[in-house]
């Protein structure tokens, strides 16, 4: 039986900077630059989120401060105005947030972010309560799975699975995340399942087959 497929929840960072709605610029701007992150939930009541501030919601106000006074004419061109003068997280904030649940699975993750153009997610609870932040760089710790956990995975869930009379003749490899397989097998009509099994498994950057099949006694 196949390994469950990893979940937002198994790569999120639990620990997360948040603010409240009355949460001042000065403030955000603070907390962004003593924590290292770009962007974070903005959460009411018990966590749930209503929005997300980022850098990007927090430049206009020095794209503002940039143009002199007086110059109407250039001011009609800044790209958001209205955010050039908030002072609170509720009028900074991109709402409504977009968010993720903890099951979703990683390819779910990536989608949704390559789709909505943001480079990290709130992820929620049924309720909407802040469970914690997934990001691109969260989605890409899979790949950090070791070689002899890839190899002991692809053995068990792809080659004893497949080939139970003769698993013992086909050896697997793991250097750097790419697997090769190597090896003779009764039904070849399984070598091109086994290979796409392999590149399922999550952490493996790449897989080599080259599974043949026996030659008959």
């Amino acid at each position: 039986m196949t390994s469950t497929p990893y979940t937002v929840n198994d790569v999120m960072t639990k620990k997360v900077i948040a603010f409240s709605p009355d949460a001042g610029f000065k403030e955000i701007a603070t907390a962004m630059e003593r924590w290292k992150v770009s962007a974070a939930p903005v959460v009411e009541g018990e966590g749930h989120v209503v929005g997300v501030v980022s850098e990007a919601d927090l430049l206009p106000k020095e794209e503002f401060h940039d143009h002199r006074p007086g110059m109407i004419e250039q001011m009609r061109h800044l790209g958001d105005t209205a955010k050039a003068g908030s002072l609170r997280a509720e009028e900074l904030m991109t709402t409504p947030a977009i968010t993720i649940h903890p099951e979703a699975t990683l390819p779910q993750a990536a989608r949704l972010m390559a789709e909505r153009h943001v480079k990290r997610l709130p992820v929620v609870d049924a309720d909407g309560n802040l469970k914690g932040i997934v990001s691109r760089a969260d989605l890409l710790k899979v790949f950090l799975r070791s070689d002899d956990a890839l190899t002991e995975e692809i053995r068990r869930d792809v080659v004893l699975l497949l080939f139970p009379v003769s698993h013992s003749h086909v050896k697997v490899t793991v250097s750097q995340g790419v697997v090769t397989l190597t090896g003779q097998v009764r039904d070849a009509g399984l070598i091109p399942v086994a290979a796409r099994l392999a590149q399922a498994v999550e952490g493996v950057v790449d897989v080599r087959c080259r599974l043949e099949p026996a030659h008959p006694a």
